[in-house]
């Protein structure tokens, strides 16, 4: 019975990973551009800037139709991608090791924020999971505006709290969404 149990699980688990496989290769940027439309990325960038001007924390919004070939096969999570865009966008390279990035795989519909050090160790994973299912719960309604608004207002309570702006601050990185 053991046995049968252990097959059944993994059969389970191929099922989810043919599931996710066909979602990520059915989605396409033209299904991106829908949801976020160029006046939703201005949006969001505005909201980027409006932001940063009450704390000292560099804030990029990051949203992935799905994953590649290589990384899809391999099994690849969000949270993994996201920590890879973290990196390859260098938002690690902050004076004050306070740069956060919010990002979204589409074809999951998966949220993760990745915060470096100074600001990870300061608010946590249990606040930055709590704002991602936030946003997610949004977008399984379609509001892509509404949801990334909820997650940056929501990033910013943490950051006025741990890094209010200072007198010397400057922008960094970048407040323009990018879309891979």
């Amino acid at each position: 019975m053991n046995v049968r149990a252990v097959n059944i699980k993994t059969m389970n688990i191929k099922t989810m990973n043919i599931k996710r496989i066909i979602k990520h290769l059915l989605m396409t940027d033209r299904q991106v551009n829908r949801c976020f439309l160029p006046a939703t990325l201005n949006s969001i960038e505005q909201e980027i800037k409006t932001s940063e001007t009450f704390h000292s924390g560099e804030i990029r919004f990051v949203v992935e139709a799905a994953l590649d070939g290589a990384a899809l096969f391999k099994g690849q999570s969000a949270q993994a991608r996201a920590i890879d865009v973290f990196s390859q966008l260098r938002i690690w390279d902050t004076e004050h090791n306070n740069g956060l990035l919010i990002y979204l795989l589409l074809a999951d519909r998966a949220v993760e924020i990745v915060a470096d050090r100074g600001i990870h160790k300061k608010v946590g994973a249990e606040e930055w999971q709590k704002i991602c299912r936030r946003m997610e719960g949004h977008f399984k309604q379609a509001n892509f505006r509404g949801g990334v608004a909820i997650g940056i207002n929501s990033i910013t309570q943490h950051l006025l709290k741990y890094f209010p702006v200072a007198l010397d601050d400057k922008n960094e990185l970048s407040n323009k969404p990018v879309v891979m």
